[in-house]
């Protein structure tokens, strides 16, 4: 007798917040994914709670709120994995959830908007810039304690309008953004490392599943960048070293230089006026030692205690 075999394919649900960009990424990791193994991907757009308010972070808990309801889609089968743009996941997961991949990443660097592309320091004294992140904040102050700061919420196109119809002078976005919207604006200035070190993880997309998803957890394995990988992780441990959250003025870069990993970190005051700044080297075999032992000589040198003035 003919024996008939139906072969399904495989599907993995994606969760996702509903802003464009955040679509974008998880069509993104949809493309990789299907690059590697013949798959059905479906697309499960979620409101955070992040999403749904325009209160200032530090009071509705921290960006944190953006990954909650996605990781609420992961425990309830209501999805396989999560993409969050990995800045916004917190360095501490719950024992639940892993992040298992991530790609290559975009620029990390941040840019200043404005009506005319003005440069931070050639920003009249008393300009308002507008930016909810305490890391930007505080960097910003202690370049500029002149000008002002203000909170903005919303998604990247609410806030360029909100410059442009003259609620603030100027406007910082992670460059990133911008590149994965394809939005060339001309009245921008790309800030220096100088003068602003990223946030960890920034310019990463990350995959987020359940621990336990074993089989998940393989498929992703396929599509991660190792390199990479090591170097959000290491960026990521170093906020955790610290007990940092995305409340907390901490800045910290890795990257590949002549075959070396050069880090970069900074920590300051909430109001600019303390800061700690330092670099080490280190390497591929060596930096989750490194990062851990650089974390320590920065609270050797009370940066729990600068974070909180």
């Amino acid at each position: 007798m003919l024996k008939l075999y139906l072969f399904v394919k495989m599907k993995i649900r994606i969760a996702t917040r509903k802003s464009e960009l955040a679509i974008i990424q998880a069509k993104y990791v949809a493309k990789k994914l299907t690059e590697f193994i013949d798959l059905d991907i479906e697309l499960v757009p979620l409101l955070s709670e992040g999403d749904q308010t325009q209160k200032p972070l530090h009071e509705i808990g921290g960006k944190g709120l953006f990954v909650n309801k996605l990781e609420s889609a992961l425990i309830s089968n209501e999805a396989d994995i999560a993409v969050h743009s990995l800045k916004d996941v917190p360095a501490k997961l719950d024992s639940d959830f892993i992040i298992a991949a991530v790609f290559e990443r975009e620029s990390p660097l941040d840019i200043l908007l404005s009506k005319d592309g003005s440069a931070l320091i050639n920003m009249p004294s008393g300009s308002v810039i507008g930016t909810s992140s305490p890391r930007r904040k505080s960097q910003i102050l202690n370049l500029r304690p002149d000008i002002k700061i203000v909170p903005v919420r919303g998604n990247i196109a609410t806030r360029i309008e909100k410059l442009n119809r003259g609620d603030f002078d100027g406007l910082i976005v992670a460059k990133a953004a911008l590149s994965r919207l394809d939005l060339k604006l001309n009245n921008s200035y790309e800030l220096s490392l100088e003068e602003m070190l990223p946030a960890a993880s920034q310019g990463f997309i990350g995959v987020e599943c359940l621990s336990s998803n074993n089989k998940i957890i393989n498929i992703l394995n396929k599509i991660n960048n190792e390199i990479e990988f090591k170097l959000a992780e290491a960026e990521r441990k170093f906020i955790a070293a610290l007990n940092g959250t995305c409340l907390s003025p901490i800045a910290i870069y890795c990257f590949n230089k002549n075959n070396k990993i050069s880090i970069m970190a900074k920590v300051l005051s909430q109001n600019g006026e303390e800061k700690l700044f330092k670099t080490i080297e280190s390497d591929y075999k060596n930096l989750d030692v490194d990062i851990v032992s650089f974390a320590h000589d920065f609270i050797k040198n009370d940066a729990n205690k600068i974070i909180l003035k």
